[in-house]
């Protein structure tokens, strides 16, 4: 397994779209994470979206890799599975707000 950060929510979505996506985990409304696994070419990997840490690429070995590290996250997540594909298809596209409320107190 192979992991680099990656900065950017459009470099992850870029990847996701040109992938056969296997399964999403989490919901960054709700869970502020999402996990998504998928296979490019000939490539799987996990591109992991987060609201508070860093969001990461992983590349895994090959397929047997990527279902064992499935099956962990399936395991030692209790976030929801997302059956539909066209679930967060464009993150870029939505409208959060990241600024600290704090300060306006």
């Amino acid at each position: 397994m192979e992991e680099i950060e990656i900065s950017s929510w459009a470099t992850l979505d870029a990847l996701k779209k040109a992938a056969d996506l296997v399964e999403i985990f989490g919901n960054l409304h709700s869970d502020q994470e999402m996990y998504v696994f998928c296979v490019l070419e000939e490539d799987y990997l996990e591109l992991g979206y987060s609201l508070a840490g860093s969001n990461y690429l992983r590349r895994y070995a090959d397929e047997d890799e990527m279902a064992e590290a499935l099956e962990k996250r399936r395991e030692g997540l209790d976030v929801a599975v997302v059956e539909d594909e066209d679930y967060d298809e464009d993150l870029e596209d939505e409208d959060l707000d990241f600024d600290d409320e704090s300060d306006d107190l």
